[in-house]
């Protein structure tokens, strides 16, 4: 065979291809922010309409498409395809279905929404600095039960992913027997998420997460003052970390524990609202490690804006993930203390629980 019947066999090949081509069909995209009522709205995208409007202001300058020719996303399409991703922890074909989008083109609506987001950390995830708003979260605080000067509580949680692969994929396999990222959180007594690290495996320790995280520098180097900040017995006791007694003996040690434990329950309540309201942390994300990061701190912004907007009880969850969700939210509870944590502590319980 000479070279022009080459060449023409290809061209051949090449106009077959070009004539079975599937049509491309436009899919009605439906504009849910006018279709739903606030009470369907909230249910099915986890935000009222006048928290998604905050959010979408924020962000639409940049996911908005630099032209609209070839039917691109609106910025409304990408961030509701975005929330109905987090509500259902649906497959992205699925949600780019319901929004008459490809699949491809919901995966990168998602990971473009998820990654803008997760830059309003800075503004909606943080300490407050000044000096009287501290003194009112403490006081808010001791309102919960008598405990003094605790500025917030923190745990970890681990939230539900898909094997990573490669050889490290067994670091993310925590002792539970699945693969996760094993998130710490800060928060206040209204719920709201303070400070956050997700980007630790499964199998990494509350306390090894603390250690290596920025909030441990500032406290250590007295940044917050005298503040405390309650935790589980899977956390060191220290100078301004507060975990209960593993063992009681006098009254004023068990009105300690027990104002200690009513206190922490905040992070306890927080973690339950924020898998309610986006029950993919709890459900699995089937997303690579880097973009999970993402979805992660996404919906901690999306949760402290809620509270913003007086959103603080999650929307109603139907089906079995409740179960599922009180399974995945994780207490550690491996007692580690030192010496110098216990004088705190002791100091602590003579001169505020004895007088009670």
């Amino acid at each position: 065979m000479d070279s022009d019947d080459e060449s023409d066999l290809e061209y051949e090949a090449l106009i077959n291809i070009i004539i079975n081509r599937r049509p491309r069909i436009m899919r009605q995209r439906r504009k849910f922010l006018s279709y739903y009522d606030d009470v369907d709205f909230r249910c099915r995208f986890r935000l009222t309409k006048q928290a998604a409007w905050m959010v979408l202001e924020l962000i639409r300058s940049k996911i908005q498409h630099k032209t609209n020719k070839n039917g691109a996303m609106s910025p409304e399409v990408m961030f509701l395809i975005t929330l109905r991703f987090f509500a259902t922890g649906c497959m992205q074909r699925t949600g780019g279905d319901l929004s008459g989008v490809s699949k491809s083109s919901s995966c990168r609506a998602i990971r473009r929404v998820c990654r803008q987001t997760a830059l309003l950390r800075e503004r909606f995830v943080k300490f407050p600095v000044e000096v009287e708003k501290q003194r009112q979260m403490q006081k808010d605080f001791y309102k919960i039960a008598k405990f003094p000067r605790v500025l917030a509580a923190i745990d970890c949680t681990h939230v539900k992913i898909q094997s990573p692969g490669g050889d490290d994929a067994e670091l993310f396999r925590n002792r539970k027997g699945y693969f996760s990222i094993n998130v710490q959180t800060l928060c206040d007594s209204k719920l709201n998420i303070l400070d956050i690290v997700a980007r630790w495996p499964g199998s990494s320790h509350d306390a090894h997460i603390l250690r290596n995280s920025r909030i441990f520098s500032k406290f250590e180097g007295g940044e917050f003052g005298n503040a405390l900040v309650v935790a589980d017995g899977g956390y060191p006791c220290n100078g301004w970390i507060m975990t209960p007694l593993l063992k009681v003996e006098t009254q004023a040690e068990a009105l300690y524990n027990e104002s200690q434990i009513r206190t922490r329950n905040c992070i306890e309540r927080k973690y339950g609202v924020w898998k309610r309201r986006f029950p993919i942390l709890a459900l699995g994300i089937r997303m690579q490690i880097r973009e999970v990061e993402s979805v992660i701190v996404a919906t901690a912004v999306l949760h402290n804006i809620c509270n913003i907007n007086n959103d603080v009880t999650a929307p109603p969850v139907y089906g079995d993930i409740n179960d599922i969700i009180d399974t995945v939210v994780d207490v550690q509870t491996v007692p580690v203390s030192g010496r110098s944590g216990n004088v705190h502590r002791r100091h602590i319980i003579q001169n505020y629980f004895e007088s009670l």
